[in-house]
């Protein structure tokens, strides 16, 4: 299952950043496109009705509490493996998401590293997962919390360039000056 994490509120962006046109398309679009080949079943976390064609799911619970309050709601509702990206990540490559659903056993959380720092949200996420979250969650932790008090396979810098990846699929596009960074650090043109 591909959960695409859009809860946030977009201040530093000041739009919605699930509609924003990169090179003349929503980004949620480009995040679709990238899941959508490995992983047919996709659900959007963080809002009340749909987005982008796409079954919507609110975070359950009040106010915002970041990325691990949408994974809890995803693992408490499918209650099966989730690959779990965020909407402002539109350089998602399909070949990454091919290896975090074909990697390792599909009941063990696959977590990139680039720099020695987990990349959250662009990772998979084991059922079994639940409960350790949701405690995480109730004290006020973050995904990364959650990583560093579960075994986990890390794919490390030397292994996913082997992918194919360069780190643009976990790269966010949250600024105007990340989305400038972007064109410059991967030679795409976003206008």
């Amino acid at each position: 299952m591909g959960v695409i994490l859009a809860g946030g509120a977009s201040r530093r962006m000041g739009t919605d950043k699930a509609g924003l046109l990169l090179a003349g398309r929503p980004m949620i679009e480009w995040v679709i496109d990238a899941l959508r080949p490995a992983l047919p079943d996709l659900v959007v976390v963080g809002r009340k009705g749909g987005l982008a064609g796409l079954a919507s799911i609110p975070d359950e619970g009040r106010g915002r509490r970041g990325p691990l309050a949408g994974l809890v709601t995803a693992l408490r509702h499918f209650r099966r493996p989730i690959v779990l990206v965020a909407v402002d990540q539109p350089l998602l490559r399909p070949e990454t998401v091919r290896r975090l659903v074909a990697t390792g056993n599909v009941h063990d959380a696959l977590i990139p590293y680039e720099g020695g720092i987990p990349q959250v949200t662009c990772a998979r996420y084991p059922a079994e997962w639940l409960q350790s979250a949701t405690e995480v969650d109730r004290w006020g932790g973050s995904l990364r919390d959650l990583v560093a008090r579960n075994e986990h396979l890390a794919v490390p810098d030397d292994e996913w360039p082997r992918w194919g990846e360069d780190g643009r699929s976990w790269f966010s596009l949250d600024t105007e000056e990340a989305i400038l960074e972007a064109e410059r650090r991967f030679r795409v043109d976003l206008s």
